[in-house]
């Protein structure tokens, strides 16, 4: 497994990784937030970050990151290939290549905050709503 960088013409292959990892993760989301939030995934959120991906053998996308400067925005795993090392893979590169050391997290997604602690990510801020004001607490986190 490598990193690539991934491209405009990656976004309706990750859009649909999106979507099945929130399904998969996300059990906290109501069914109209995950409709609000795909055109914005497809239409601004990809072009607002620096992709960065992981391909199969047959080149089809497993896994992605997003980052803006020192800050994972995203990072989506297909539900298939999840716990094989993808997003371990993917957070260590942003880390050691991209000077990454923050990421929010949603505070119930337990499985994404038991992540990046094990990578070594601490709590240092929470807040009861997420950026759009839902109430989605979020959970700033930090390598320290």
């Amino acid at each position: 497994m490598k990193v690539e960088s991934a491209q405009a013409k990656d976004y309706d292959e990750m859009v649909n990784i999106w979507e099945a990892s929130v399904r998969a993760t996300h059990l906290f989301l109501k069914e109209e937030d995950i409709l609000y939030f795909k055109p914005l995934i497809r239409n601004q959120y990809l072009k607002a970050v620096t992709l960065y991906c992981v391909r199969n053998e047959k080149g089809f996308i497993e896994g992605f990151i997003g980052i803006s400067e020192d800050k994972i925005e995203m990072l989506f795993i297909n539900p298939a290939v999840q716990g094989k090392g993808i997003g371990k893979l993917l957070t260590q590169f942003a880390i050691n290549n991209l000077g990454v050391s923050k990421v929010d997290v949603n505070e119930q997604n337990h499985q994404a905050v038991g992540f990046y602690q094990h990578l070594g990510f601490k709590v240092i801020n929470r807040s009861a709503l997420d950026s759009l004001g839902k109430p989605y607490p979020i959970l700033s986190m930090a390598l320290t």
